[in-house]
């Protein structure tokens, strides 16, 4: 039996809106998390060897032995920083890599009525890849300040907690909402980046509250997937504390303590993406509540046909 296709041109309300998220994950969760794995294949791979080298790192520094024979406090240094490096970049690619290809899915989704061409996401992305680096740039500059300003409100008790929150969901919307903008229309940056601002501050209230019912849903997401290696590590740990197992200077605690790490992180990332599947249906459910595009499309037509 062929899936349903959900639509997301629709005017619905708060709850609707979050119902429409989750009926779509229901019918095309296998499809895209498959599509999701073969274009995030490579970071997949740097992330391990990040991992790896975060968890190498810190080890050799609880052994003071590095196994490799190098009693240098400076090579456990030197895995560390490596490791930080290799993961800060792969975090930046991936993300930039998440919020491109959840927006052009969603865009290809929606504009063929649920009838997926893989190679059509990636023909997307290419085609807007000058109005993605500028506005990656431009969130880099935006984030700088938002981190100033974050700072700032860190010194007022509770009122700049909220504050600070406040912020983080509106620049996660903003961005969002203005990615689904660039591959929705294909009409470059200045209208992607106005109809994100518009979108954003028009339904301000609603944005907010979305971000936050959305963040915590997927949050139990993540939790939930890391919860598999997380009890997998601590049946490990304890077992091997009751063995009288050295568990800094195992080879196998290492590679466990890796995989679990990494199972933290592509938790993490893939809940970004899921994230922009969100606003993506945030962002078409505004569109028809301001431009009525589709419903008046409809309503021409039943009366052509009649």
């Amino acid at each position: 039996m062929n899936k349903p296709y959900i639509e997301l041109r629709n005017r619905n309300d708060f709850g609707d809106t979050i119902n429409t998220y989750f009926l779509f994950l229901k019918y095309n969760f296998k499809e895209y998390t498959s599509l999701y794995l073969r274009y995030n294949a490579l970071s997949i791979i740097l992330v391990i060897v990040a991992s790896y080298l975060l968890v190498t790192g810190f080890m050799g520094f609880a052994s003071r032995d590095f196994r490799f024979g190098m009693n240098n406090d400076g090579d456990h240094t030197i895995y560390l920083i490596a490791g930080a490096i290799v993961l800060i970049l792969i975090l930046f690619i991936t993300a930039l890599i998440n919020y491109s290809f959840s927006s052009s899915y969603m865009a290809e989704y929606v504009n063929n009525t649920g009838h997926m061409v893989s190679k059509n996401v990636w023909r997307n992305i290419q085609r807007n890849l000058g109005p993605i680096i500028l506005f990656v740039f431009l969130g880099i500059g935006i984030y700088i300040g938002y981190a100033i300003v974050s700072v700032i409100f860190a010194f007022i008790p509770l009122l700049g907690m909220l504050i600070q929150y406040g912020l983080s969901f509106l620049l996660t919307a903003f961005f969002g909402l203005t990615f689904m903008a660039i591959f929705s229309e294909n009409k470059g940056l200045s209208h992607a980046l106005s109809e994100g601002w518009s979108f954003t501050f028009s339904s301000f209230g609603k944005v907010i509250l979305y971000g936050l019912v959305i963040g915590i849903l997927n949050m139990m997401i993540t939790m939930l997937i890391v919860s598999i290696p997380g009890f997998i590590i601590g049946i490990y740990v304890y077992f091997s504390i009751e063995s009288h197992v050295d568990l800094v200077t195992s080879v196998f605690a290492n590679v466990v303590f890796t995989l679990g790490f990494a199972m933290f992180l592509l938790a993490f990332i893939y809940s970004q993406a899921l994230t922009q599947i969100a606003y993506s249906v945030l962002y078409y459910n505004i569109f028809e509540e301001k431009n009525n595009v589709f419903l008046r499309n409809k309503i021409e037509q039943i009366g052509v046909n009649e």
